[in-house]
């Protein structure tokens, strides 16, 4: 590509001449100019050809022959940074896909929000309790939940210790998938201990025996084929701290351009998209593929400066349009925006998000999100991009292997009362596996009944 597509007058630091939003304050300067500077002489996490063999895949979405799915954490602690969380969020990502690729009869781009979601945007930069008011909790990366003056201090070495925690995610990660746990000769490998007696475990057992059929017939015929063994597997998060997006943003050989390697694919918060902001100014010189969130107030006149910000080149899998709309605005809000988006012709991978739009309070003191709401907008989404001539690409999920109860509802019909007794997310409420397959499954045949019509 050439280097006339980049902007001239940006530099990793550029963004810092506008109003950085959602931002921690922290205390003292040096020491946030000392953690970055140690930040930018560290390894990146990441390399520039899996940043463009992704941006290649997400072409091939938007074009209609992949489907994104994107899941993960609400925000990771450092606490969870152990072998068996992440391989069972790895176990929820990987059953997904297999039901995806058989309903969808295409392959799965498979993208972890992980290895890097460590911080949250938050509503109010204080947090009162009994009189007593102190900064947010805004991720481990930041500083910590308990509610005293010392945990709640934006700590910048906490920077380095989020590189630190990335790492040896990302190193796990693929250590797994390149010892052949992905291998689809072995879906046992991927099996949940505690989801024996799910409702949806002898439906999922059926599919993965009927993939094994095919797959032994097609190698008795031609021999072991390649590409089962292994599958291709990225990470994303939202790059929400700029000081540390800019400390990972390196140039390399033979690739002009400037690339974000903390991660393959970040994206940009509903709360931090303003189109003179700061993070929008970071996002429009990396080279990497990013997303942005869009909620159900923006409007189409906001939309489509915010694209040729972005993609002024409309670049083949530069930008996702991630819609996070709500099950009860998405009917309202998303056809304008999908009826402008292709009026103008833009080229864009449009994503659900069913999750945030969807979070509410219950009587007794939990966040969560009602799993009818969740699967109603999701629902919604693919009968509204049909009805427009575009195409639902991909979801976006916050999701977790571990046997929690966060949202009610779904498979094993959770109700308020559930919540006490797995509720674990630091932040959001997450689906658990049956619930996320269940998604997984409800896209399938929802797909299935589209095309068919």
């Amino acid at each position: 590509m050439s280097p006339a597509v980049f902007a001239a007058d940006w530099t990793p630091a550029s963004w810092q001449g506008r109003t950085a939003l959602q931002q921690p304050q922290y205390e003292d300067a040096a020491e946030l100019a000392q953690a970055t500077t140690q930040l930018a002489g560290l390894p990146p996490l990441v390399t520039s050809w899996e940043v463009l063999a992704l941006k290649q895949a997400l072409a091939e979405a938007q074009e209609g022959r992949r489907f994104l799915l994107q899941g993960g954490d609400c925000a990771e602690s450092f606490a969870d940074c152990s072998s068996p969380i992440i391989s069972n969020r790895l176990k929820v990502l990987l059953q997904m896909s297999l039901v995806l690729v058989h309903g969808l009869k295409q392959p799965v781009l498979r993208v972890g929000r992980f290895a890097g979601q460590y911080a949250k945007p938050r509503s109010a930069d204080t947090e009162t309790r009994d009189g007593v008011t102190l900064p947010s909790f805004r991720g481990d990366v930041v500083n910590s939940p308990g509610f005293t003056a010392a945990a709640r201090r934006p700590d910048p070495q906490r920077l380095i210790r989020a590189h630190a925690h990335s790492a040896l995610t990302m190193n796990f990660v693929r250590a797994l998938i390149d010892g052949g746990f992905a291998d689809l000769h072995h879906p046992e490998y991927w099996d949940l201990a505690w989801v024996e007696h799910s409702p949806l475990a002898a439906e999922y057992r059926r599919m993965v025996a009927g993939i094994g059929d095919s797959l032994r017939f097609m190698e008795t015929l031609a021999g072991p084929i390649a590409g089962f063994s292994k599958v291709d597997f990225f990470t994303s998060h939202e790059a929400l701290l700029l000081h540390y997006e800019q400390a990972l943003t390196r140039q390399v050989p033979r690739h002009p351009g400037w690339f974000n390697l903390s991660t393959h694919f970040p994206w940009i918060g509903m709360r931090t998209a303003a189109l003179d902001g700061a993070h929008v100014e970071y996002f429009r010189g990396i080279r990497n593929p990013v997303a942005v969130k869009v909620g159900p107030t923006v409007t189409a006149e906001q939309l489509l400066p915010l694209i040729d910000a972005l993609n002024p080149h409309d670049e083949p899998g530069r930008l996702s349009l991630i819609h996070r709309m709500g099950n009860a605005k998405i009917a309202d809000a998303l056809p304008p925006l999908l009826e402008a988006v292709k009026r103008e012709g833009r080229r864009v991978l449009w994503v659900a998000d069913p999750m945030h739009g969807n979070t509410e309070s219950t009587s007794n003191g939990y966040k969560t999100r009602r799993f009818d709401n969740i699967r109603g907008e999701l629902d919604q989404a693919l009968d509204i991009h049909a009805a427009a001539g575009t195409r639902l690409g991909g979801v976006h999920l916050e999701l977790t292997g571990e046997d929690v109860t966060e949202c009610t509802g779904g498979a094993r019909g959770l109700g308020e009362a559930d919540l006490e007794r797995a509720y674990k997310s630091m932040v959001d409420p997450r689906l658990n596996y049956e619930q996320s397959l269940e998604l997984a499954m409800l896209i399938v045949r929802k797909s299935a009944g589209v095309h068919a019509d």
